[in-house]
């Protein structure tokens, strides 16, 4: 049902993707995990790819109908299992310097109607078995990317009084200006806005603050600050010495946050889309790095669960700035989508840390990690907690008090 959409618009999509995304370099092979609805992007991927060199292509499909024949058809123990010989063997490949790329776009409500206990379960179970092959990318060992392509039942969630094929075209549409693909040389654009993310990266970097506070309607929160962190955004190298832009589209500059030294109460400004539950207001109170206090007005009962994964899934392990003018925000629109609803706001990650927003966190272990306030979990969950009704200042090693935002909006 995509035959319909601009062939155009997606081989502009899938060209940044290789090019400005993974960066992709001679002889290397490119790992690319996808809903089978992507297919089209996928193969725009494979030209571009081949093109720029690529060794192999190396594409590996999930598929709804297959997915639901598990949950409507599986005996109880099919819940508590992932195969952890697929995951060795993607570990391998990027250890072996293989590239990833991640396609986005599949039904954020697929599970809607499923077992939320087995939904949790069979996460967890893929969160272990995935560890493998998702620590180089945490790590930032290989150059790495996700891009978004527009499914029909993502689509159709989005922009739900529009005809499907509709909606796909005007979520295609939305994915290419927040992908900043218009222009000229969409390359060029990303040159650009990785550019004005630098300054920001720069200023908060020589700022070195120890903390953050926010001060807004249901929050009032001191965020302490990792030793060593490091803030991050736009492309960056990753430890194979290539150049990438992981995210496509992003909007934001994040740090690690110090597990441990976080204080207040959070308001969420946007509903979480979680394993087919939408979560919609979210309020935490936070002691000593953890939540202890969690309610949400739908939904509540996946949120506990969310935060009983494990011991670090209940803190906190990125902490993200992003301006209320961002273009995502200023849509309007409610992507049910992390990569695009984060970077609509500023945001924080319940669960695992990136090792590469400490000084040296790469090398370290991760009790190494975990004593300059690193989060360990087997989750990475973004929510959004900004708004132009939100403050944020920084607060110096001295105790002083320094303007980050104002409104929502950059205050340096």
């Amino acid at each position: 049902m995509s035959n319909h959409l601009d062939i155009d618009k997606l081989d502009r999509l899938a060209e940044v993707a290789v090019r400005t995304g993974v960066n992709l370099q001679q002889g290397q092979d490119l790992i690319i995990m996808a809903n089978l609805s992507a297919l089209p992007l996928v193969q725009r991927i494979a030209v571009h790819a081949y093109r720029a060199g690529a060794g192999l292509v190396l594409p590996f499909f999930t598929d709804d109908a297959i997915t639901l024949a598990r949950y409507e058809n599986a005996g109880d123990h099919s819940f508590d299992r992932a195969p952890d010989w697929f995951y060795e063997g993607l570990g391998r490949a990027y250890k072996g310097g293989a590239a990833r790329m991640a396609i986005t776009g599949d039904d954020p409500m697929l599970l809607a109607e499923q077992d939320p206990a087995r939904v949790a379960r069979a996460s967890k179970a893929v969160s272990i078995a995935a560890k493998p092959a998702m620590n180089p990318i945490v790590g930032f060992e290989v150059n790495w990317n996700i891009v978004a392509f527009p499914g029909a039942a993502w689509a159709a969630r989005v922009f739900p009084d529009l005809p499907v094929e509709q909606a796909q075209s005007r979520l295609l549409d939305a994915i290419y200006d927040a992908s900043r693909l218009g222009g000229d040389d969409p390359v060029q654009n990303w040159a650009d806005h990785t550019a004005e993310l630098k300054t920001r990266v720069k200023w908060l970097n020589d700022q070195n603050f120890e903390a953050l506070q926010y001060t807004g309607p249901g929050t009032d929160l001191r965020l302490g600050l990792a030793e060593g962190h490091i803030w991050k955004g736009g492309a960056s190298p990753a430890l194979n010495g290539v150049t990438c832009q992981p995210n496509i589209p992003t909007e934001e500059v994040f740090t690690c946050p110090h597990a441990y030294k976080v204080d207040g109460t959070v308001a969420a400004t946007k509903p979480l889309a979680y394993q087919g539950t939408v979560i919609r207001d979210i309020a935490v109170r936070f002691e000593a790095g953890k939540i202890v206090e969690a309610t949400a007005s739908t939904g509540e009962a996946v949120f506990r669960d969310l935060l009983a994964v494990d011991d670090g899934s209940s803190r906190i392990g990125e902490v993200a700035l992003v301006p209320h003018s961002s273009p995502i925000s200023q849509s309007g629109t409610l992507f049910y989508n992390t990569l695009f609803d984060e970077n609509a706001s500023c945001h924080i990650a319940l669960g695992q840390c990136y090792a590469d927003t400490i000084q040296g966190g790469s090398e370290l272990a991760e009790d190494e990690l975990k004593q300059k306030g690193g989060n360990q979990s087997l989750i990475h969950v973004d929510w959004m907690m900004g708004s132009d009704a939100v403050d944020i200042d920084g607060i110096t090693r001295t105790g002083e008090t320094v303007p980050v935002m104002r409104k929502g909006e950059w205050a340096f």
